[in-house]
């Protein structure tokens, strides 16, 4: 479904325990826009930690909705700990990152749009799974 003119893009940061579901990341997304009034022809990719670039379930996640997926190191998300609402202790002691969820939302969506990204929703936590959305208010909207 293409996006109205003017429409804004997401960019979807994600992390999980390994072996989520694809079903429950999925779900997780798509709640998570539902519950902001936000629609999912307006995400226009996902990201992960490095560490995940090999789960199943974010990889059919991507295939399923027909989405890029993108993976960043601990060390390219590091300058992004500044900006995010909240410093997991639980992520820094496995993926060397103080949040995986937002920080992978910003860096794509300044990837991608070559400017300044803000968290659009902040870090949603459900079950093993965190979810995050940024945009780049001057790009896509």
């Amino acid at each position: 479904m293409p996006l109205p003119p003017g429409a804004t893009l997401l960019f979807a940061g994600l992390g999980c325990r390994r072996g989520s579901p694809v079903e429950a990341l999925t779900g997780l997304l798509q709640h998570t826009l539902q519950a902001h009034g936000l629609s999912l022809a307006s995400v226009a990719g996902l990201a992960s930690i490095e560490l995940k670039r090999n789960e199943p379930g974010l990889l059919q996640m991507a295939e399923q909705l027909a989405l890029p997926l993108t993976f960043f190191s601990a060390a390219q998300l590091a300058p992004l700990a500044s900006r995010l609402s909240h410093h997991s202790a639980v992520a820094w002691r496995h993926s060397g990152c103080h949040g995986v969820a937002e920080s992978c939302a910003l860096a794509l969506a300044e990837q991608v749009s070559g400017q300044p990204a803000q968290l659009r929703v902040t870090r949603v936590v459900q079950d093993d799974m965190t979810l995050a959305l940024a945009w780049a208010p001057s790009f896509g909207g």
